[in-house]
């Protein structure tokens, strides 16, 4: 990915298994991807990291992938969008995953690495409801609306059985049992979604800033999206946010959106990416996203993640560049975005995207 001063190779640790060179901008635009784009026949191993969100798709990804690359191995890290960023900005590896799209500061170094702001490539291709999950004994439908829930995450609501709950749920029988909420105890694009969601939907609840670490001292932490889910599991009474293609069999609270509460399906999460607009003064393959977190449309789940997938234009080695090029190229194929929903509860991209994602793909090469 990236540039090195006077184009040196960068070689990684041991621990990524491979060593990749990877480059500076260059003049040359010769196509080093395979076939017309379809990403058959490449080989190599491509090592990634980021999003722990988007593991149960990046499996499945491999899986198709591979089918018609059988000597291509990818490897995937999950430490978490921070994590990723990091890497990617670094120079650490050729393609990350992000649940939050890159800041002011991390985007100047990532546009350095990749040789220019043109050269870089953020494509939302993960598109999730994130699941307010939770383990309480005998309620197995939760309605919540968006102040009671930042009032929750806040602390200031402290047991089930609080009137603003009950509110919600006139029917269900809450007990009195404590809350417990289980937040992310590491940098998270999950949680920056789900802070950025209380921010918009219930700024007079939520006083927080939105950021990627969590906010409200005194909860449960957990490392990663398997923590928290294992957390929420283990504790009657616990509330927690987690990708919802992980969170097995937690039950998963109805969110208020207008008159009406929703759940986190991938086609109620679908609509508020329609709804939202593009990120402006960015590169022309930057394809950062704000989405409207307070709409009242009715049937949109606005509690998602637009999880990126992060890359470069320009590698130094042909066949990293046929690599990245081949992987992000079924990542947002109609086949790709197909079995990401089948085994991790995403929501398709529209064909407006996917058309928008292959120009930005089919920029990738390597550099003379």
């Amino acid at each position: 990915m990236m540039r090195s001063t006077g184009r040196k190779a960068l070689t990684f640790s041991a621990a990524m298994a491979l060593t990749l060179t990877v480059g500076a901008c260059g003049a040359s635009n010769e196509d080093t991807g395979s076939g017309e784009g379809s990403g058959e026949g490449v080989s190599g191993t491509l090592s990634g990291a980021g999003s722990s969100a988007q593991a149960a798709a990046v499996d499945a990804w491999k899986v198709g992938f591979q089918e018609t690359n059988p000597e291509a191995t990818v490897n995937y890290d999950p430490v978490g969008s921070g994590g990723g960023r990091e890497q990617f900005v670094s120079g650490g590896v050729p393609w990350a995953g992000s649940d939050a799209y890159l800041d002011e500061d991390e985007l100047t170094g990532a546009q350095e690495q990749c040789g220019g702001a043109d050269n870089l490539i953020e494509i939302p291709a993960y598109i999730s409801p994130i699941a307010v999950t939770y383990n309480i004994e005998g309620v197995d439908e939760l309605n919540l609306s968006p102040d009671t829930l930042a009032q929750i995450f806040d602390q200031k609501i402290t047991t089930w059985d609080d009137e603003a709950i009950a509110e919600d749920n006139p029917d269900a029988d809450l007990p009195s049992t404590d809350i417990t909420v289980v937040n992310r105890s590491d940098e998270s694009g999950t949680t920056e979604n789900f802070v950025e969601y209380l921010s918009a939907a219930a700024e007079d609840s939520w006083p927080h800033e939105v950021d990627g670490n969590w906010p409200v001292s005194g909860g449960t932490a957990a490392k990663g999206t398997t923590g928290v889910v294992d957390a929420i599991g283990q504790a009657d009474g616990a509330i927690g946010y987690a990708d919802v293609s992980q969170i097995g069999d937690l039950p998963a609270a109805n969110v208020k959106v207008g008159e009406e509460y929703v759940g986190p399906t991938p086609e109620a999460a679908a609509k508020i990416i329609d709804a939202s607009e593009q990120v402006e003064d960015r590169g022309q393959y930057d394809y950062a996203t704000d989405l409207s977190r307070d709409t009242t449309e009715s049937g949109t789940y606005p509690v998602v993640l637009a999880s990126y997938e992060l890359a470069c234009t320009q590698y130094d080695d042909a066949e990293q560049a046929e690599l990245v090029k081949a992987w992000l190229s079924y990542l947002v194929s109609e086949e790709g975005q197909e079995a990401a929903a089948e085994q991790a509860g995403s929501a398709p991209i529209s064909d407006d995207l996917r058309g928008r994602a292959e120009e930005a793909i089919d920029a990738i090469s390597a550099s003379e």
